[in-house]
């Protein structure tokens, strides 16, 4: 896997770049309404030129910064090497605008260490904030325990923008350790449709019949993709895949 860095040119911040954003700014309004209004009123343009001075230079920066890029979920997805080397932009905005839309993607992640999670839609709302803004695939093992606990969350495998190479061992290591009853395996699709590809549904064939033999049940695959997700349990693929008939989708430990 490519590892990525942020770099590229600092000149374009000199002196002049900065003297700029200090310039008597007719976007002042912004700022009043981000305090009177909240900043759910501004525009991301505002939101993103406030980072940068809420100068009518700076927001139409922001402005021709988005537009290309699709708006704010593709802009947190593009390498930061290409950012730095957008007109106006070098190393020091780039940071200031992936630090802060990390900052928002950690303030949407669920407050309590030991959430219970019961069903695909909750668990799909739990993985947005880790896994909806990634550039590569990543494959998580969500362990439970007979109280629909999370007792861990481990990310076994790390892959490209459209492969992940998951290791069986990988995704029982981590049950074993939490000594969970119970997983429900999750990964992304930075493409952002989460239509599960024959690899996925493969592989999630043999991690069924892994966790049979482990006595580990196996409850769930979710995909997550653009705003939405595929449970396989739901869509009856994981019956299929296991060979077995299964009622509505129930968290382990669940009765009815």
């Amino acid at each position: 896997m490519e590892r990525r860095t942020v770099g590229g040119a600092v000149g374009s911040e000199g002196s002049a770049g900065e003297g700029s954003v200090r310039e008597t700014p007719e976007g002042e309004d912004a700022r009043e309404r981000l305090f009177r209004l909240g900043a759910e009123a501004l525009t991301d343009p505002e939101l993103l030129g406030l980072l940068w001075g809420a100068s009518a230079r700076m927001r139409a920066l922001a402005a021709e910064l988005l537009a290309p890029a699709g708006g704010l979920k593709a802009l947190v997805q593009q390498d930061p090497r290409a950012l730095c080397a957008r007109p106006g932009m070098g190393q020091v905005r780039t940071a200031q605008v992936l630090a802060a839309l990390e900052l928002g993607r950690r303030a949407q992640r669920v407050a309590e260490r030991r959430p219970r999670l019961r069903t695909p839609r909750e668990i799909f709302t739990y993985l947005t904030p880790h896994l909806g803004a990634l550039r590569r695939e990543v494959f998580h093992v969500l362990c439970f325990n007979a109280r629909n606990v999370l007792l861990l969350d481990a990310r076994v495998a790390e892959g490209t923008i459209n492969a992940c190479m998951v290791d069986p061992r990988e995704v029982f290591a981590a049950a074993i350790t939490a000594r969970a009853t119970a997983i429900v395996l999750a990964h992304n699709h930075p493409s952002g449709d989460p239509e599960p590809s024959g690899q996925d549904l493969s592989l999630t064939a043999q991690l069924l019949e892994a966790g049979r033999m482990l006595g580990i049940k196996v409850l769930d695959h979710v995909v997550v993709g653009n705003g939405t997700y595929v449970s396989m349990m739901e869509r009856g693929d994981l019956p299929r895949l296991g060979g077995e008939e299964r009622g509505p989708w129930r968290m382990a430990g669940e009765r009815g």
